[in-house]
């Protein structure tokens, strides 16, 4: 196992996933209701294990036959990486989140398990910045790994993502009643702004 590797995919998938976006929000309130988490969190990962193999299975081709465009579409999502981390670290100065209202905490009316599928596969598959996070930047850069760290990169990044996905399913009725301060707002995206910025720059290598 090349341990380098793996920690470079497990580091640059931690710095994307946590990031509260469409999908990490719906998994968040599902969770707070504890609503069919287990499909959801089963969906979220292996969706997240198609997406990252298929990126740096796939990027390693276009690295060897078109390596200048594939070094552009990588230095294009650091951009957007640096842009993102920069947004994150304005959010922790001055916080502009909707707390967690009180109705999802109440009892909800039970929800049938197809349309609650069908919201997972639409919230991680209808994402666009599904594919540039975790398609196209995680897989170019496991591309750039040695030939013979690349699974071991791929690895570290589907590990990461499968603990995320359980931790945030799960542990979402513990960290409701947190998230409804301003204060851990704005540590959590201090720490992420922080986060993306530091793998930005080490990725231009």
């Amino acid at each position: 196992m090349n341990w380098l590797a793996f920690s470079h995919g497990a580091a640059l998938c931690a710095s994307l996933i946590v990031t509260i976006g469409a999908q990490n929000a719906f998994v968040l309130r599902q969770g707070i209701l504890r609503s069919h988490v287990a499909k959801i969190v089963v969906l979220c990962t292996l969706s997240d294990f198609i997406l990252i193999g298929a990126g740096v299975g796939g990027a390693s081709a276009l690295v060897e036959r078109y390596p200048t465009f594939v070094h552009l579409v990588l230095y294009v999502g650091l951009a957007w990486l640096v842009w993102f981390g920069i947004g994150a670290l304005r959010r922790a100065v001055r916080p502009g989140h909707a707390v967690l209202d009180a109705a999802a905490q109440k009892e909800a009316p039970v929800q049938r398990a197809w349309s609650i599928v069908l919201m997972t596969l639409a919230f991680t598959w209808l994402n666009p910045h599904v594919y540039l996070d975790t398609f196209l930047l995680i897989g170019t850069a496991g591309a750039r790994e040695p030939e013979g760290g690349r699974l071991a990169f791929a690895l570290g990044a589907t590990g990461v993502s499968a603990v995320w996905f359980v931790a945030l399913g799960y542990g979402a009725r513990a960290l409701a009643p947190l998230f409804r301060r301003a204060g851990a707002w704005r540590v959590l995206d201090g720490a992420i702004g922080s986060m993306v910025l530091l793998i930005a720059f080490t990725q231009l290598r």
